[in-house]
This record gives structure tokens, C-alpha cells and sequence, in this order.
């Protein structure tokens, strides 16, 4: 599909994330339909809330314009905790200069969305920048409010509250699976729709599976439970002396999770690889990719390595991994957070080269029914359900 061919009227689309920037899948994500949005014609923007220090690098420089509206990550409100706290003239003083830089922010974002006009689309990829938005001059605009994560790991944390008071404003609430859909139904939401990632190309060549490799790729952060796979590792890691694995990603866990790895014994047999800009290259020298998330939405990571045809472990923790993997014919799940289990799936995979190539074919044909091009349909769908 071109964009003389397109299936819609071209529009004008705002993407509006936590930033831009940032190391970290939803970013990935929100760049990656910016790109696919306009080669197919759209008028796109990306705006985020602030700029970040942990930095994704893009493959290309986007061919759109892309906005922070603040440079660095704004501060908290101040909660005075006590009477007293209301003659701190200096915290007084930091308030009021965070309302002042909120106000010219909101502004900025108004103008925005005045620029683009009555009709524009503004996709809202994450739940905290409703903060915003719902200040902000929406009119003539039409809302879709997105997240990126289960409705089980949104209701552990602040963010299903956040959820609760915003989405019922939007014109549409998309989660990533249909089940995670239903279970925000079942909160009282009737705005409610499910859309799940796009799979970016298909590697031309899959993974020889020939290396004694498994790879995992993601952020050093207690989400992506680094620290769980340590200990999965520490129980099999004896029996596959000639195996290594290699964590590839960056995050503020990494001096920790560290420290773990000495302690347990396996340093021999761990290697850190930092962050990368080639998972490509990380997932062809791989002949295993493991996931080991305490919590996710539909991991883009988990989609590559399958187009990769690297066979994959990985913690049941949302209905997007389980939606992804089916269970024995494509990959190997284990019940989430069971270190034990997740070790003997690697086990499993690291002993057995048919089961590897079994499963890692499968996958490859399996995941292509996430391709741009039937994503990028559902998007057009909704969009004309919108007009409606």
C-alpha cells in the first residue's frame, strides 16, 4: 500500500508519548507508527512531555516534526505534609515555578492542536500525559487514549487510577489484546477497543540458530526482571557449561544486577553486553531469546526474536505475551515469576537443536500476522469508525 492507494483520507495524526526520546519499547513503538503513518500519506507529529536522558536512537532521522515540551522531566506537584510546610518559602517558591512552566507547557500544547485543526487525531500512547491533555484545547480534536501494558500490571500501580479519572474522556481507549479489553470493560468502560503492535520487517534471513546463545534484550529495570532471570540461570547454568547468555539493555538496575550476578556464581557464564542499536545482529547470533518480565504489554522484542526464528522462553505475565506465543507450538511459556520453570524451559531449548528449529520456524510464519500492513488496516478501521 502507497499513499495514492491509501484506504483513508489522509489526516493529520498527533502522537503524544512520555517523550520522545527515551530508551524503551512504547518509544520504539510510537516512532515506528509515526513512520508508517506518514509513508502512507498522513500528516504526523510526535510530541512528548519533556526530552530524556536515557536515549533511544532512531534507524533514521524522522522525517516528521517532533516536539518536548519541556527539556528535561518536570517535577512532582508539592504536597505540603504538614501545616507547618506552607511557611517553606523556598518549596513555595518551587511550586509556583512548576505551575508557571505547567501553564506555558499546556499553552504550547493548545497551540499544537489548534495548528492541526478540527478533525486532527491525537493518539495518546501512554496514560501520564492526559495530565496535559486534558488541559489543553482538544476542541474539534478526537482522542484515542492508548497503554502499553496489562490491565493487571496497570492495576499494581498508580496508573490504573490514572486510567480510571482520564479514559472515560477519550473517543477511544485501546489496550493491546482483547483480553485486557474486556477486563476494562468489566471496570465500566464503554469506549474500549483492542490493537496490538506491528511487527517491524521481517528479517531477510532468519537466525542460523548455531551459536550456544541466549540472548536477552530490554531495560535493567525491576520490570524486565533481570533479576529473576539471574536466578533461573543460576539453576541450569551447570548444565549447559557451554552456553552463554548475554544481556543486552541499559537502566538504572544495572550496578545491582551486577552485584547478583557475582554473587550467584556466574560471572563465567553471563555477559553484558550494554545497550544496543542492532537487535537484529543481537538475535542473528543467538540461537535462544528468554523474557523474563515481571509485567507487559505486547512485547516488541518478543515479536522480533520470532521473526528472527530465535525460539523463546518467557514468563506468562500478560495476555500480549501469551497472544504473541502459543504455548509449545511456537515457544515455551512458564508461569510468571517461576524461576524455576523458566529454567527448565531453557533447559528444554538449550538441549535440543530439533526443538529449537521446530519452534523457531514456527514462529517466524506465526508472527507475520502482526505485519505493518494488516496493523496499519485495524488503524485505518478505527479511524473510519471514528468519522462516524
Amino acid at each position: 500500500m502507497t499513499a495514492t492507494t491509501l484506504a483513508t483520507a489522509p489526516r493529520e495524526l498527533i502522537l503524544l508519548a512520555n517523550a520522545t526520546d527515551v530508551l524503551g519499547g512504547v518509544t520504539a513503538w510510537t516512532h515506528q507508527m509515526a513512520r508508517l503513518f506518514a509513508a502512507h500519506g498522513h500528516r504526523v507529529q510526535v510530541v512528548g512531555i519533556h526530552e530524556a536522558e536515557l536515549k533511544l536512537t532512531l534507524p533514521e532521522p524522522p522525517a516528521y516534526p517532533v516536539t518536548a515540551l519541556y527539556p528535561s522531566h518536570p517535577p512532582t506537584p508539592w504536597r505540603p505534609r504538614s501545616p507547618l510546610a506552607y511557611f517553606d518559602l523556598r518549596a513555595r517558591r518551587r511550586e509556583a515555578a512548576r505551575v508557571a512552566d505547567k501553564r506555558r507547557a499546556v499553552a504550547h500544547l493548545s497551540e499544537i492542536f489548534r495548528a492541526a485543526g478540527p478533525g486532527a487525531l491525537v493518539i495518546v500512547t501512554q496514560v501520564w500525559p492526559m495530565e496535559w491533555v486534558l488541559e489543553a484545547d482538544t476542541a474539534g480534536l478526537r482522542l484515542i487514549g492508548m497503554s502499553h501494558e496489562s490491565y493487571e500490571y496497570s492495576k499494581r500501580c498508580h496508573r490504573f487510577r490514572w486510567i480510571k479519572n482520564s479514559y472515560p474522556q477519550v473517543d477511544r481507549w485501546l489496550t493491546l489484546t482483547q483480553e485486557d479489553a474486556d477486563a476494562w470493560i468489566a471496570e465500566g468502560f464503554d469506549n474500549v477497543g483492542a490493537l496490538p503492535n506491528a511487527l517491524g520487517a521481517l528479517p531477510e534471513l532468519p537466525s542460523p540458530r548455531t551459536e550456544k546463545t541466549v540472548a536477552s534484550i530490554g531495560r535493567l529495570d525491576d520490570q524486565k526482571g533481570i533479576d529473576l532471570l539471574l536466578e533461573s540461570w543460576s539453576l541450569m547454568a551447570a548444565e549447559r557449561p557451554d552456553w552463554r547468555l548475554r544481556i543486552y539493555g541499559a537502566g538504572q538496575d544495572a550496578a545491582a544486577l551486577k552485584k547478583q550476578c557475582t554473587a550467584l556464581g556466574l560471572d563465567g557464564s553471563v555477559e553484558w553486553m550494554g545497550r544496543t542499536d542492532d537487535v537484529a545482529g543481537a538475535l542473528a547470533a543467538s540461537s535462544v531469546f528468554v523474557q523474563s518480565s515481571r509485567g507487559e504489554g505486547f512485547p516488541l522484542a518478543l515479536m522480533e526474536a520470532m521473526a528472527s526464528a530465535v525460539p523463546c522462553a518467557a514468563f506468562d505475565c500478560a495476555p500480549g505475551v501469551r497472544e504473541i506465543i502459543t504455548d509449545g507450538e511456537d515457544g515455551l511459556l512458564a508461569p510468571p515469576g517461576d524461576t524455576a520453570a523458566l529454567a527448565d524451559r531453557l533447559l528444554r531449548l538449550t538441549g535440543n537443536p530439533r526443538l529449537r528449529d521446530t519452534l523457531g520456524d514456527r514462529a517466524r510464519v506465526n508472527v507475520q500476522r502482526y505485519s505493518e500492513a494488516e496493523i496499519l488496516r485495524r488503524w485505518h478501521e478505527l479511524f473510519e469508525l471514528l468519522d462516524r
